[in-house]
């Protein structure tokens, strides 16, 4: 029987730690939306004495892009995503948030898998079988990550990635790679992928409230004009976004229709941008502030319960603000938008950058 719509009842969501590997496949939690898409671009060949073109030929290694959204909860997605993620009492020095990013390599691999219309995809101990199909997209790099954290909604993680390929199978039981060999530009091939059978991540944490999100720029104290760092609980902020671009370079070469890698773009920084409604004055002055500037650190918590332990918390190391704008109009509240800004070091770097820990202590799978 024909199917006849696709709903996110029927979809899940897998990625692995190593492109050219065909296990070790995780099921995303929580997610909200993925998009995915392919471009290819084409030089049309003309010539004197012909109207119509002779042909359109491929000149650059096509584009494919996807992008993700899911609810935080524990950290279990961002270690299944390669984002280091200390836990079991790990000290979150021991790697910055995206020193695993960093270095070139061959991606990842994600697999959607689709079960038949009215069958829920997310059930334990389910097998993908013959009547499922995947769509996988192969080498895919993490090109951005970000997450965003308002009053009134949860907190929200959007991630997204280059890649070099897209496939589709009619049968989940003989899924094929999506991934290719970069140095060649030819596909890996095989039906040997077998994702998980069971649900890899905890499950403990539905999703995280806003009401439990603390952002302390208490280090900050003596910002310019707005006094919102004396006192974190005094700081009224209604909204927070920190994200981490690690833009990349399609490279490639003579003899080969793809690239052969996606290099980030150095330098990279990571920006934490805070809105809040600004309640005191503070004495201050600017110019005190740019002759006394020292890098500072940020620290964002996000739990299950107020004062828990589930849950995860993101620390932002020499730190500088950057702008401040304040905003006041008839009939609203008198606001302050402040933007603060950290690089990102190397993997031994243990004073700049994003670190992360999370409670999540399920193991990733493997194989």
């Amino acid at each position: 029987m024909a199917r006849n719509r696709v709903i996110y009842q029927s979809e899940a969501l897998f990625v692995n730690q190593e492109a050219s590997l065909t296990g070790g496949y995780n099921q995303l939690e929580r997610v909200q939306s993925a998009n995915y898409s392919f471009t290819i671009n084409r030089q049309d060949v003309n010539q004197y004495g012909q109207l119509g073109k002779l042909d359109s030929i491929i000149i650059d290694a096509p584009s494919v892009t996807a992008d993700l959204s899911y609810y935080l909860t524990d950290g279990f997605n961002e270690r299944a995503l390669g984002f280091f993620c200390a836990k079991d009492g790990e000290s979150t020095t021991a790697g910055g948030f995206v020193s695993g990013l960093l270095a070139d390599g061959s991606g990842v691999n994600l697999i959607i898998l689709t079960t038949p219309e009215g069958t829920d995809a997310d059930l334990p101990a389910r097998a993908a079988g013959a009547n499922d199909s995947t769509i996988g997209i192969g080498n895919a790099y993490v090109s951005d990550y970000s997450v965003e954290m308002a009053v009134g909604s949860l907190p929200t993680v959007s991630v997204s990635f280059d890649a070099l390929n897209i496939n589709s199978d009619s049968d989940a039981a003989a899924i094929t790679s999506p991934a290719i060999l970069q140095d060649a530009g030819t596909v890996i091939g095989g039906n040997d992928v077998k994702l998980p059978d069971t649900i890899t991540g905890s499950g403990d944490v539905a999703a995280l409230r806003p009401g439990n999100v603390t952002v302390d720029i208490s280090s900050f104290d003596g910002v310019p004009v707005a006094d919102i760092g004396t006192d974190i609980n005094g700081a009224h902020i209604q909204s927070a976004s920190l994200s981490v671009p690690l833009s990349r370079s399609t490279l490639e070469r003579l003899g080969s229709n793809s690239a052969y890698a996606r290099s980030v773009d150095f330098p990279v920084v990571a920006t934490l941008s805070v809105s809040a409604i600004m309640n005191e004055v503070e004495a201050s002055n600017l110019v005190d502030v740019i002759a006394d500037e020292v890098e500072k650190t940020i620290t964002l918590k996000l739990l299950e319960e107020a004062g828990g332990e589930t849950g995860v918390i993101y620390t932002l190391k020499g730190c500088s603000l950057d702008s401040e704008s304040i905003s006041s109009s008839i009939g609203s509240n008198k606001t302050v938008d402040l933007t603060f800004s950290t690089s990102v070091g190397g993997p031994n770097d243990s004073s700049h950058g994003v670190f992360m820990s999370g409670a999540s202590t399920h193991p990733l799978n493997a194989t």
